[in-house]
């Protein structure tokens, strides 16, 4: 998976250094059809798209946010498919919110094999190796930087779509828990581990989670059909998953 992993890493590097270097004014437009996950592409997520084309089909079939499936000629391997949310964020990148990146995820008849995730505003990518520990890429030296950058002393949780669920946003605020809600699920979710909480509530696509779940996959997880609960401490998790319970999520 290594080499999935590097090419995973070119396409973003140059994504990247389009947004930093090559961005005009038509890549904040909308394209005018609805994608695969039931937006409206921008013109962004359909460069987006096809840089991880080009690098990722050699690996196997492509199921995208945006133009859905994407059938490859490799038969070979007929058996992977590659699930891709080209750019994760959409409206924090038309808004000028620096909170944005992309989610790939490689699986072999239907079972997850790599999660890549990718924050385009710092160069940072995430995924897991061996050990299952989360690593970061360097991408202007295309090097793993081992550095860990938990500081082990999270203050907040991140809830997205908290705008959604008011009573909720309520119920936290009575039990003194702080969060933000970025607007990026993939994310947010990817890194989980140095929150006290990611939550996220709502219609779950698998362009949104896949990648993710699997980087995140040795902390607490709680999901439902409406709700995705992550949280690396015992007690916050059971916590939280006792309040959504009573809330009937």
């Amino acid at each position: 998976m290594k080499a999935f992993i590097i090419e995973c890493i070119k396409a973003n590097k140059e994504i990247y250094e389009y947004i930093n270097h090559k961005l005009k004014p038509d890549d904040f437009c909308y394209e005018g059809s609805r994608g695969a996950g039931g937006d409206r592409s921008l013109n962004i997520d359909l460069y987006a798209e096809s840089v991880f084309v080009k690098y990722l089909s050699s690996f196997g079939n492509i199921y995208s946010e945006e133009s859905g499936y994407i059938k490859t000629s490799n038969e070979n391997q007929k058996n992977y498919t590659i699930v891709i949310d080209p750019l994760d964020g959409s409206d924090n990148f038309v808004s000028s919110l620096p909170y944005y990146g992309t989610a790939v995820a490689l699986e072999l008849d239907s079972k997850m094999k790599v999660g890549v995730v990718c924050n385009l505003v710092n160069g940072f990518v995430y995924t897991k190796n061996e050990k299952n520990i989360l690593k970061t890429f360097d991408l202007n030296a295309n090097i793993i930087d081992d550095r860990v950058l938990e500081s082990g002393k999270a203050k907040i949780g991140l809830f997205e779509r908290s705008y959604a669920y008011p009573e909720l946003c309520s119920q936290l605020s009575s039990l003194k828990l702080k969060y933000r809600s970025p607007g990026a699920v993939a994310l947010s979710l990817a890194c989980a581990k140095y929150y006290n909480f990611v939550l996220f509530c709502g219609n779950i696509r698998e362009f949104d989670i896949k990648a993710s779940l699997y980087i995140c996959s040795d902390l607490y997880v709680y999901q439902t059909k409406d709700v995705l609960l992550v949280a690396k401490n015992k007690d916050i998790f059971t916590q939280l998953k006792n309040l959504l319970n009573n809330n009937r999520l």
